[in-house]
């Protein structure tokens, strides 16, 4: 087989590489230890090979711990998991609120226009509140507390506390709650915006949480929506599990707590304000709990059944996102840093760790497509946002609609633009590094919720390539070497990433793609599956193909002349028509040809017990104006022959009135290709709109057809 890479084009090289944190890290780590890592390279090796690089990375990051760690490592619960930094005592919270000052905290910020500010003072004065509400009404370590903000907008509710406690409205109430969860050491669970009834229950019916806090009301691209029906069946369904208290949060709207009839139906719920009334003033203590100390549950995607309630410790988390923004963005208190995700997504919890880098962390709630774009990409520039974090869907969506950010604001203060969720292809790659400023640093990322941070090529401060789903990174940037269109510039540090074929030999110096996978472990790796005691669940997810090798579930190849690598979508989603093994990503990097007409786009795979090969399908969702027809397929397909090879070329193209997403905003290819193969399915709550899967079911029969008019007139039967 040939291999997918081109040669690509370099599109931004670090002016100032020697000022990058990650090479200052490089240089203290020569001091400290007497060696000679010459570059980026040299030091990544020295992170895989020598399990001192943690120790050497706690102290950069300056940890705040009361007792030290015993040592760095020892054989854990689970052989392929050991236990990081035993005898260590440390709090999340604690080093997350290291500022006590009146610099800016937090800004909130609403699609209305409103803009709220916060200091790092006032922001420890909310959360010793709410820490101390927890616990008179018996929160301890260990417990589960869980938040329901339910909208598709971002970040958290917002809302201030006034001294005199009294609810104001627009702030950071979700930072609070998840600090002062920490602090006394329970655990934070959170489900995604918009996530429907049985998508939180499907979650928290797991973990059955003590406390849920959950809004009453929603605002998202101008319109309001009524929470409160799907907060009682979601409390009247977890009292069973031990639910104490719902507390339900006051109208985004009005800033007013919702009262009356229709809360009162709500079992064993209060209001925001009763359950801080009802603290005692105590003073914030932050408990000294070990390292690996749980201290999140996300969640797989689940997008066709119960989702694994993944569990990660407190230090883990710590040390692999601080190094993520510190030394991968060189995040200081001088920056301004805005992530846009949903509370249920693992991105959320990178961000918070803006604060631990001491920088001012923006919180947005809301569409950014309302009620203009262009007004939300204004804010960007208006605030002095210096890095930011967004998604190549929302780059799309902006080239799509023929803006160009640079021309409505200047974006000076910009340096890094950092994407995840999906392939980032080259074309965007190129669009994306003009758009805003072509000195910008574009930074691709790959990691995943299963380790809460990435694992492949790392992004300091001068990588850029393509990603795909999430961080902590697996692969990313390297502030200290060019970046090429298209491609994810090295691992991240501390991840021995290699690329291994079905058998399990390494074959990524090759040029071939194969499976992601991590040989050694790192201290962002789950603690296990909530409730899989033995860890077989987690064993079966992620280390039943290689034995021992924690398997990411990529795609992914590595261009030996650049090192670089490319993401070609999920491992379980490869195309494979007559033994040609390639990505939907690379099928998708064509498809940036055609933004003008096409809005959005699905490659999968149709294989079935009656056909001997699997062919390609192609879905289109057309953008308004623009119609469907030979001409558009066959200008694709001339397009996939010339830019790939003849055998990329889709089998059928269809046209579709819609295109499948879980809530975190990810392609949902998995159960299309299954639906197309002859499965049913039944889509879980992580589906943004599960409406839209019924639509790939007339696809099943497209055998003995000539052509794809035919195709389609059947299809539409």
């Amino acid at each position: 087989m040939q291999s997918p890479l081109a040669q690509p084009k370099p599109i931004w090289t670090p002016a100032f590489p020697a000022r990058t944190s990650l090479d200052t890290f490089r240089r203290m780590i020569n001091r400290k230890h007497g060696l000679n890592l010459r570059d980026f390279h040299d030091l990544h090796k020295y992170s895989v090979e020598d399990y001192t690089f943690w120790k050497d990375l706690w102290e950069y990051l300056g940890i705040v711990y009361s007792v030290p760690p015993e040592k760095i490592i020892e054989e854990g619960r689970m052989k392929e998991i050991p236990t990081w930094f035993p005898g260590a005592r440390l709090n999340y919270a604690q080093n997350l609120l290291l500022r006590d000052d009146d610099a800016i905290a937090c800004t909130g910020a609403r699609e209305t226009g409103d803009i709220v500010h916060h200091s790092f003072r006032e922001l420890r004065q909310m959360v010793r509140q709410m820490a101390a509400a927890m616990r008179v009404n018996g929160v301890q370590t260990g417990d589960r507390v869980a938040g329901m903000s339910i909208v598709n907008s971002i970040y958290l509710l917002l809302m201030i506390l006034s001294a005199s406690k009294a609810i104001v409205t627009n702030s950071v109430t979700a930072v609070v709650i998840v600090l002062a969860a920490a602090s006394i050491g329970a655990l934070f669970s959170s489900t995604a915006t918009d996530m429907g009834t049985q998508g939180i229950l499907d979650r928290y019916r797991q973990i059955q949480p003590k406390l849920v806090f959950s809004e009453t009301e929603v605002v998202y691209s101008g319109k309001t929506i009524d929470l409160l029906p799907r907060v009682e069946e979601v409390a009247r369904d977890l009292v069973s599990g031990g639910l104490q208290s719902i507390i339900l949060l006051p109208s985004v709207k009005s800033g007013k707590e919702i009262t009356g009839p229709r809360t009162a139906r709500i079992p064993n719920s209060i209001s925001l304000s009763a359950f801080l009334a009802s603290g005692d003033n105590r003073e914030l203590v932050f408990e000294q709990l070990p390292f690996n100390h749980p201290l999140y549950i996300l969640y797989s995607s689940g997008t066709s059944g119960p989702p694994k309630c993944i569990v990660h410790c407190a230090g883990g988390v710590l040390l692999k996102d601080k190094n993520e923004l510190a030394v991968g963005y060189s995040l200081n208190r001088d920056d301004t840093y805005f992530q846009y995700t949903t509370t249920g997504w693992m991105m959320w919890q990178l961000m918070l760790h803006g604060l631990s880098c001491g920088a001012r962390t923006i919180l947005y709630d809301g569409s950014p497509f309302y009620p203009d774009v262009r007004d939300f990409l204004k804010f960007i520039s208006d605030q002095g946002v210096t890095v930011m974090g967004t998604s190549p869907r929302f780059l799309s969506e902006v080239q799509g609609r023929g803006i160009e950010p640079s021309k409505l604001a200047n974006f000076d203060c910009l340096r890094v633009l950092s994407s995840t969720g999906a392939v980032l292809t080259a074309p965007m790659f190129e669009w994306a590094q003009q758009a805003f400023n072509p000195n910008v640093h574009l930074v691709s990322v790959s990691g995943g919720t299963d380790v809460c941070s990435a694992c492949e090529p790392f992004v300091p401060l001068s990588l850029a390539p393509q990603a795909h789903r999430n961080p902590n990174k697996v692969v990313g940037g390297v502030s200290t070497q060019p970046v090429y269109a298209g491609e994810i510039q090295g691992k991240t540090l501390g991840m021995k990433v290699e690329i291994f074929d079905p058998d399990g030999k390494n074959i990524e110096d090759t040029g071939m793609p194969g499976e992601l996978v991590c040989t050694r472990p790192h201290p962002s790796l789950p603690l296990g599956f909530w409730g899989d005691e033995s860890g077989e669940k987690l064993r079966k997810s992620y280390y039943e193909m290689y034995p021992g090798v924690w398997r990411q579930g990529d795609f992914i190849v590595k261009n030996p002349k650049t090192q670089g690598f490319m993401i070609l979508g999920r491992s379980d989603g490869v195309l494979n028509p007559s033994g040609v093994r390639f990505g939907s990503a690379e099928i998708y990097s064509i498809m940036e040809q055609f933004t003008h007409a096409v809005d959005d786009s699905l490659c999968i795979g149709q294989r079935r017990r009656q056909d001997r090969d699997e062919r390609v399908l192609l879905f289109l969702k057309m953008r308004a104006g623009h119609a469907f027809g030979s001409t558009l397929t066959e200008s694709i397909r001339s397009a996939i022959r010339k830019g790939l090879s003849p055998r990329h070329v889709p089998a059928y193209i269809f046209e579709v009135e819609d295109i499948p997403y879980t809530v975190n905003n990810k392609k949902i290819e998995i159960a299309v290709k299954q639906i197309v193969s002859g499965s049913t399915i039944a889509p879980s709550g992580t589906v943004a709109n599960p409406e839209s899967l019924k639509l790939y079911y007339k696809y099943r029969e497209l055998e003995n057809l000539v052509g794809e008019k035919e195709a389609q007139a059947k299809a539409k039967l």
